[in-house]
Parts: C-alpha cells; sequence; structure tokens
C-alpha cells in the first residue's frame, strides 16, 4: 500500500505527536520571538504590539475576537502578534527581486518562501514576453485595468476579498461591483462561515451569532464544538480561564485533542508564568468522530428529553411555547432516534453524551460557541441547526449569560458582509443606492466563491479583482484550479506581499501594493481611520502609525476608488476621488445606507469595547419563515454525508501554530508537538497499524469523491496522533488538491473542508 521514498524515511522513529507545556505561558512567547526574528521587524513593531487593540489604537489584522472596553497591557495573543509582525517586517520584495525572477520559476518556490521576500513596494504589471512582473506607475495601471474592465462582460468578471479590508474599503468596493454592473462579490467568508450567515439565519433569522463578550461573565456552562482556540482565537482563552476558575462547565467537543481546550497559562498572570499550573479549561472532552457532531448534540438533547419525561421542569416551557416553532416534530425524531445510531454516528458513548445532558439541565445560562469543524461540512448548516435546538430547549437564546457565539476566522469578514459585500442582492437596500448614487444595481444573485470556482472550470471567467487574499492556494480542487486560473483575461491583486495566486497571472495581470492597518494612512495630509466588526457585532476605528514599507503604497481605500473612478461611467454622485481622501465621507455614506445599525457612526466608533449595531435574535425578535426560532430536523445524522467502509477514511484540513489562513510564518505545529513539516498526514496509532503502516514513513493520499475526477497528493509523511479511528487530518492549504468542488453545505456552498473522503495509496 505504502512506499518508503527513501532510507531515511524507513529509519525514521516518529512518536505520537504530542506537547507537554500548555497554550501560553514561554512557549507563546518563545513562538513569538521565533517569528519576530524569521519576519526581520521593524522596531516600531514592538510600540505598535503596545496599541493592539486598545481604544484608540490599532486593531489586530487577524481574528475577530472582540476588543474589550478595559484592555489588559498587553491585548494581544501569539497568533495576533505574529500577525502584526509579518506585517512590519523590513524586508523588501520590489523591483529588483523581480527583474531577477521569472514568474515561471517563482510559482515552484514554497508559499513561506515568497511571503519571506517581504512587502510589496511597487505597482507592478505583468509583462509576458520576459515572464516577469515590471515596475508601472499607479496612473498607467488604473488607466490600463479600467480600460480593460470595460471591455469585458461585467456579469463574467469577479471581485473577491479577504476578510481583512475595514468597513471603508468594503463597503467602496460593493459600490465599485453594482455601479460596474455585477454582484460578484464572493469574500473568505463564503469558504468558512457562509453556513452560519446561511443556517443560523434559518432558524434564529441572524446570520451572525445573538452572544456580546459581556455573556462569558455570566455563564456556567459553555459548550464549544468544532474550534481550536489555541491556534486560531487565542484570546479566548482569558474568559474561558475566568469562567473555568468560577467553575463554569466546559465541554469541548472535537476529533483531535487540541490543547487550547486542556490548559492555558495566562501570559498576564506572573504567578502563572514562574511556578503555577496552568488552568485547566475543559472539565469534559467529547472526541467525536469527523462530522459526528449533529448526532452527538442529539443525543446530549435526547438525555435531556428523558429528565423531563422522568422528573419535569428541565424545558422551559413558557419560553417554548411563545418562541419556538417545529418542537413537537423535532422531539418526535429525537425519540425515535435509537442509542445506538447516536453511538455510531458520533464515535461517542450513550454515557457520555448523557453526562453532558445532565450537566446542561441543571445550567442556567449556556453558551454555544463552534467553529469551522461544524461549518465545512455537507451538512453543516445541519449541524449549527442541531447546536440550536439544544439551546432552544431551555431558553439559553435571548437572554444573558447565554446565546450561539460562532467564532469568526479573520478580522473583518463578519463586517464586509455588514456593508454589502455579498452576491445576494436581497441582502443590500438597493433603493437607497439607487436613490443616493443614481445607479441601477443589478438584482439578480451573483457568484459566491464555488460558483466563481465552477465559471473558472468552465472558462466563463473573464476577470478577477482580489482585495487581499490568496484565493487559487484556498479553494477547493487546488490543481484543477491551477490549470485554468491563467486563461482569465485580466487578473488584479491588491496585496501586501507576494504568494502563489499572484504567479498565475491572466493575460493582462497587475500586482497593486497597498499598506497594512499598522501602517499610517495619510489623505491629504490626514491621517484617517478606519473601522471594523468583531464576532460580537460590535465596531471598532482602528489608526495605524508606523511609517509605511514604501513611499509608493497605496490604501485599500484609494486603490478601490482609483480603480472605481478608472472604470465606471462619470456620475458626480459617485465621488471617487473625494471619498479615497476623507474616510469620514465614506462613513457618512455607510450611516446613510445602514441608519439603524451605524447611526452615529463617527461619535461612537472610538469608544471603549466598540459600539455594538445590534442583533434581534437576542432581543427574542426572530426574522425567520415563522416568525420564531426554529427547531429542525436535520437531513442527516452525519454532518459529511459519507458512508463508512471500503478503505475511506474522512480528510480534516487545518492549520497549523504558525500559520494564518494561508500566510506560513514557520514550520512548527508546536501545540500539537509537530515541528519542521507540512507534507503530513495524522492518523490514529490504531489505524496505522491496521493498515501495516508506521510513523515517519511515507505515502499519498488520493480523492474517493464519486466525481470521476482524479485527485491525489504524494509525499505525506504519517504521525501517529490522537484521533477516532477512520479519522485523519493533514495542513490546508496543502492538502486541499484532494478537496473537491462539488462537496460543500448544502444549503450555503461553503467547501466541505472538514469531511474529504480520501483513501491511503
Amino acid at each position: 500500500m505504502a512506499k518508503d521514498l527513501s532510507e531515511e524515511d524507513a529509519a525514521a522513529d516518529i512518536p505520537v505527536a504530542g506537547y507537554d507545556g500548555p497554550v501560553g505561558g514561554w512557549g507563546s512567547a518563545e513562538g513569538m520571538a521565533k517569528v519576530a526574528k524569521t519576519a526581520r521587524s521593524s522596531p516600531g513593531a514592538l510600540q505598535t504590539l503596545k496599541r493592539q487593540n486598545k481604544p484608540g489604537g490599532y486593531m489586530c489584522c487577524s481574528c475577530a475576537w472582540a476588543k474589550p472596553p478595559n484592555p489588559h497591557v498587553a491585548e494581544f495573543c501569539e497568533n495576533g502578534a505574529k500577525a502584526t509582525l509579518w506585517d512590519l517586517t523590513t524586508a523588501r520584495c520590489g523591483p529588483d527581486f523581480f527583474r531577477d525572477h521569472k514568474v515561471s520559476d517563482l510559482v515552484t518556490w514554497e508559499e513561506h518562501d515568497l511571503e519571506r521576500q517581504g512587502r510589496l513596494t511597487h505597482p507592478m504589471r505583468y509583462d509576458a514576453a520576459s515572464d516577469r512582473y515590471v515596475e508601472t506607475s499607479w496612473d498607467e495601471a488604473f488607466a490600463a485595468i479600467g480600460a480593460e474592465l470595460r471591455r469585458l462582460d461585467p456579469k463574467k468578471v469577479t471581485f473577491y476579498v479577504s476578510g481583512k479590508a475595514g468597513l471603508e474599503a468594503s463597503y467602496l468596493y460593493g459600490l465599485f461591483a453594482r455601479a460596474y454592473g455585477h454582484t460578484n462579490l464572493p469574500d473568505s467568508s463564503n469558504m468558512c462561515h457562509e453556513t452560519t450567515s446561511v443556517g443560523l439565519k434559518k432558524v434564529i433569522g441572524s446570520p451572525v451569532g445573538t452572544c456580546v463578550l459581556d455573556d462569558l461573565e455570566h455563564c456556567d456552562m459553555i459548550i464549544h464544538v468544532g474550534q481550536n482556540p489555541g491556534t486560531n482565537s487565542p484570546r479566548i482563552l482569558h474568559p474561558f480561564q475566568k469562567a473555568a476558575e468560577r467553575g463554569c462547565h466546559i465541554v469541548a467537543i472535537n476529533p483531535l485533542r487540541e490543547k487550547g481546550l486542556l490548559e492555558f497559562a495566562n501570559p498576564q498572570n506572573p504567578w502563572q508564568m514562574s511556578l503555577g499550573a496552568p488552568t485547566e479549561i475543559s472539565d469534559r472532552y467529547l472526541q467525536v468522530r469527523t462530522g459526528g457532531d449533529i448526532a452527538a448534540l442529539t443525543g446530549i438533547a435526547k438525555h435531556v428529553l428523558a429528565l423531563e419525561d422522568t422528573d419535569g421542569g428541565v424545558l422551559d416551557h413558557a419560553f417554548l411555547a411563545e418562541h419556538c416553532a417545529g418542537l413537537d416534530e423535532w422531539m418526535d425524531w429525537v425519540r425515535a432516534t435509537p442509542w445506538g445510531r447516536l453511538e455510531a454516528v458520533s464515535g461517542l458513548s450513550r454515557a457520555e453524551m448523557e453526562g453532558v445532558g445532565t450537566l446542561y439541565a441543571r445550567s442556567k445560562a449556556v453558551i454555544g460557541i463552534y467553529g469551522m469543524g461544524v461549518t465545512q461540512h455537507v451538512h453543516g448548516s445541519d449541524a449549527i441547526g442541531a447546536l440550536v435546538n439544544l439551546l432552544l430547549l431551555r431558553g439559553n437564546i435571548g437572554r444573558k449569560g447565554a446565546g450561539c457565539s460562532p467564532v469568526r476566522g479573520h478580522s473583518n469578514v463578519q463586517g464586509q458582509r455588514t456593508v454589502g459585500i455579498t452576491e445576494k442582492p436581497k441582502l443590500v437596500p438597493n433603493d437607497k443606492l439607487r436613490e443616493m448614487f443614481g445607479i441601477e444595481p443589478p438584482e439578480e444573485p451573483g457568484w459566491n466563491t464555488v460558483e466563481f470556482v465552477e465559471a473558472l472550470l468552465a472558462g466563463q471567467a473573464q476577470g478577477y479583482v482580489g482585495l487581499g487574499g490568496n484565493l487559487a492556494r484556498a479553494v477547493p480542487d487546488q490543481d484543477r484550479v491551477t490549470e485554468v486560473w491563467g486563461r482569465m483575461p485580466l487578473t488584479v491583486h491588491i496585496a501586501t506581499r507576494l504568494n502563489r495566486t499572484h504567479l498565475m497571472p491572466g493575460r493582462s495581470a497587475w500586482l497593486l501594493p497597498c499598506l497594512v492597518r499598522s501602517e499610517e494612512d495619510l489623505q491629504n495630509g490626514t491621517s484617517q481611520q478606519i473601522t471594523m466588526e468583531d464576532s460580537f457585532s460590535h465596531i471598532y476605528g482602528s489608526i495605524g502609525k508606523r511609517e509605511p514599507a514604501s513611499p509608493h503604497l497605496k490604501s485599500e481605500v484609494a486603490i478601490v476608488a482609483g480603480l472605481a473612478a478608472a472604470t465606471v461611467q462619470a456620475n458626480p454622485r459617485l465621488a471617487w476621488d473625494d471619498w479615497s481622501g476623507d474616510y469620514v465621507q465614506v462613513r457618512s455614506l455607510i450611516e446613510a445606507t445602514y441608519p439603524d445599525e451605524f447611526h452615529d457612526f463617527e461619535a461612537r466608533m472610538n469608544q471603549p469595547g466598540g459600539f455594538y449595531r445590534g442583533n434581534p435574535a437576542r432581543e427574542r425578535v426572530w426574522k425567520t419563515e415563522t416568525g420564531k426560532a426554529q427547531f429542525t430536523v436535520p437531513a442527516d445524522l452525519d454532518a459529511t454525508g459519507l458512508a463508512d467502509g471500503d478503505g475511506v477514511y474522512r480528510l480534516m484540513t487545518l492549520r497549523s501554530n504558525d500559520q494564518f489562513n494561508t500566510t506560513i510564518y514557520g514550520m512548527s505545529d508546536r501545540l500539537r508537538g509537530i515541528e519542521g513539516d507540512r507534507m503530513l498526514v495524522m492518523m490514529s496509532p490504531d489505524d496505522i497499524e491496521a493498515e501495516g503502516l508506521r510513523p515517519g514513513q511515507r505515502i499519498a493520499l488520493t480523492g474517493a469523491a464519486d466525481d470521476g475526477v482524479p485527485r491525489r497528493v504524494d509525499g505525506l509523511r504519517i504521525v501517529a496522533y490522537d484521533l477516532p479511528r477512520g479519522c485523519i487530518a493533514g495542513y490546508f492549504p496543502e492538502l486541499n488538491p484532494l478537496s473537491p468542488l462539488s462537496r460543500h453545505d448544502l444549503l450555503s456552498k461553503t467547501p466541505a473542508s472538514k469531511g474529504i473522503p480520501v483513501r491511503l495509496a
């Protein structure tokens, strides 16, 4: 089955991966120091870290966790610090670098090596004759791109945006697209939490979570499903630590035993950093099979119903009668679902699920927290529904210390949706846009990410403008996408560093370098602020202070406005030049377009803790089809939609500890005890033995989707890891070639990256 690549591999003896230290502590400090050395950060980076996530300061460009009104001395985590240090590198990737390297050579480099070249410094255009990017001027770039966009069919051009761009640039980008004539506005939400936007909205009428940060001070139980806080959102561990210390029950449901859900040593606590023991986070850990969340949550709910039948007084009958629909049908289905089926699909014992159900029945205020381990499945929306079903039983949505709380992975991905980055016209107040700007926004839906890639593979996509991101590496069916990306007539990338997608140039291709959030954005002699929204629907101002990496950089706002002015027919009400010079005017447009949520925008944006834009479901106003919170029966107990057997494994793609999305800071996955190698597959020791393999051996994985498309990734080192049988894991984006574009959440089309069917080859 497996073939060794070398004698060295054959002799390798890699033990079961593990890490003895806690999240945080000195290990976190060492991890930041290593990245600072690799990044060659500027001396001003330390001053930026002091201002990070504080009122009047710079808001982290990493995850979307809240910025508290009373911050710690150091209000940043390891992951956020790495992002800042990476942005503020002293390395430069300018015209000299591109003169020395052909694109066809650079495309063979590893992602990490490309990023290490540093910040892009000049606008560049691709010259096919020399196979190099060559220096150009901003005027030439805007004029040429605008002329090309006018030649193309707007309906076949895509404007993608990563989750980092602020509200101001995002609003103008959406306005630009609609004035140009399309709504092809996918963003990174399509890759991760679009399942929340669709699935959560279906059951409670809100596309975002119902909690605020203060709720974590008042809950007495947290159910945490499919999210790894130690790597992806470490600042969440501060309130988790406080909750655990006051006796709050924290239940983790996850296939991997992640360190961030086990123990935490607070870097702000001198005692824990010296002699003290770390805080144990989860008092129960349910190591569910990949895709077993629906079954696990249903099993917990089944026991709650049994307690109600036996003892009474468990369910919140008044809440259920006034606020919920579909309860009887759902209860009939739960009672008819046998425990044996729940155990088989979840991989848990009945006793484990009943134990959590008993805790839940005794808890007064419960928060359900989840991440992409829930959303990135074929039945991800049903998994969200299963969590909401459980919360509704005891009225745990719409009151203090309780609610449903998705953890968003990028700093402003939720905010971009709020201000109009969406392919769905019904989510945008188009009547106001007509009135304010005299344009005719398209009323037909545009492409989301999966639909863009489908159009690309079908030869229908004509142009791509990317406001950040590394999309060709992030999407499913990566190898197939790489083959066709450069066939588009136009590719434009607004970026800070070089990445692999930039090295797949279309017939006309451009690199437009922009400021990072921590750099001073000076327009007309005034330092401009931008704003963003966190996972708790709070809005914050952010102002950069560092000197820009190059005098040739422009802000994201200025680049979007410059492209729009060069493309869209002249219109006195589309004052692109004025807006790019004064972001206060852009915020006035946002306030006028969304007055209920952004009233008094300028006055409120810098208040400590941000301002809350509101959420009807938090007030128990349910904007669903029934006007009530909706109990739902899932289409399948198994969120993957896969059948067991026939040698098929369930592959999850993951981030490492030295990674943010496709940005690879280093080769360490410290919290999992893995160093120096990203081409690997984590397997249960029992599966390794059953397959006749051994740790350290190199194998290949092949796709097992029934769609006739061959998929394969070679040279993966086996690492023994504590995983349920039949479940394996490896790194994103290296294993994306195995993920079929056709496998996605049925409601949202979010790629099913946590349940990829593969075989060992």
